[in-house]
């Protein structure tokens, strides 16, 4: 009798230790933590909805895993990293155009990643109307289907379990993976460049140079480059001679309005020390040759910004050799170290 109790109680005991064992091996579901947004003081309202994909930590760490997940591509070598380089404010540092899968070559220059919630479009000619729309399923860069890539990231567990912690409703979709890669985008915010702290009066001061710079800026340059977010997010044509190896139409291969011709986004500034080449075909090599190309190399494509167009019906901006660089040394200031060097964006 006490043997046959004795049995009993360890058979108790195991199956105790076998539950709690099982129990702690299940990864737990949907448990979310949220993460609060805080807006800079200096930059305008959010335009993303937090309320229709609220920002929490689970969701934050699958959006980053996505970015740097190399079966987002046919071949499982590109991630969205690939071209999105961190120390480069996430661009394609060095490269004219963005790369692909078997060696294939994009036809425009990859864009840098900050600052994406405070924006109402993207791309260089904003056929992306959200955030949570952005193409990634490019033939010539990813080389992949969505349904490919949920289906890969169905069959794994690991991915299994973070979206199961990521969302309600556990399940691995285009619009779950879509949103993940949102929530981490959301929280790339530039906003700690000197530019920054002398704009919210904490500190920094510019040096005589940089303060002529800002001046001449002011002055020349931010009927289009304006705001903190520093581009009105407007789409322009820049004078830039059609380059005819791609023949880029810009804006006009939305709906093919002939104002739209040649016609692209206006870049954020921010950080744009590090995210050379520049224009949406990478065509010019510095900020020397930019400014250069606005003082002196437009040309009249038809549909040519008329800010740029002087009173004489000549283009261009008027800018002495001081008025470049001191206007490159303010910009030098939109440089955001702080960013660049986020532990919370970088590569695991």
């Amino acid at each position: 009798m006490i043997l046959s109790d004795m049995k009993k109680y360890i058979l108790f005991a195991l199956g105790i230790l076998m539950i709690s064992c099982t129990e702690n091996d299940i990864e737990k579901g949907y448990e979310p933590i949220l993460v609060s947004f805080q807006k800079p003081s200096n930059f305008p309202d959010l335009v993303y909805n937090l309320d229709a994909n609220p920002l929490t930590e689970d969701g934050i760490a699958l959006g980053k895993a996505l970015f740097y997940e190399g079966d987002l591509s046919s071949n499982g070598a590109i991630a969205c990293a690939f071209c999105h380089e961190q120390a480069s404010a996430f661009t394609h540092h060095g490269h004219t155009l963005s790369h692909g899968v078997n060696g294939n070559i994009g036809f425009r220059n990859a864009q840098p990643i900050q600052n994406l919630g405070f924006q109402n479009a993207f791309t260089w000619d904003g056929a992306s109307s959200h955030l949570d729309l952005q193409p990634i399923t490019s033939d010539l860069e990813m080389g992949e289907t969505l349904s490919n890539v949920i289906g890969k990231l169905q069959a794994d567990q690991g991915y299994r379990n973070m979206f199961s912690k990521a969302f309600e409703d556990g399940e691995i979709t285009s619009s779950h993976l879509l949103q993940a890669l949102s929530q981490f985008m959301v929280t790339m915010v530039s906003s700690n460049s000197k530019y920054d702290k002398v704009e919210r009066n904490e500190g920094a001061v510019y040096t005589t140079i940089e303060a002529d710079g800002f001046a001449s800026f002011n002055q020349k340059c931010t009927s289009c480059h304006a705001g903190s977010l520093q581009t009105d997010q407007s789409y322009r044509n820049n004078g830039l001679a059609v380059n005819p190896r791609l023949n880029d139409l810009g804006r006009y291969n939305l709906l093919e309005i002939p104002q739209d011709l040649y016609k692209f986004k206006v870049p954020s500034l921010r950080n744009v020390a590090v995210t050379f080449p520049y224009m949406h075909d990478g065509r010019l090599s510095d900020l020397e040759s930019v400014l250069d190309h606005y003082a002196s190399g437009m040309v009249d494509t038809g549909t040519i910004d008329p800010s740029l167009v002087k009173a004489d019906g000549s283009l261009g901006i008027d800018l002495t050799t001081y008025e470049k660089e001191s206007i490159i040394a303010f910009l030098e200031t939109l440089t955001d170290q702080e960013f660049l060097n986020d532990e919370r964006f970088a590569e695991f």
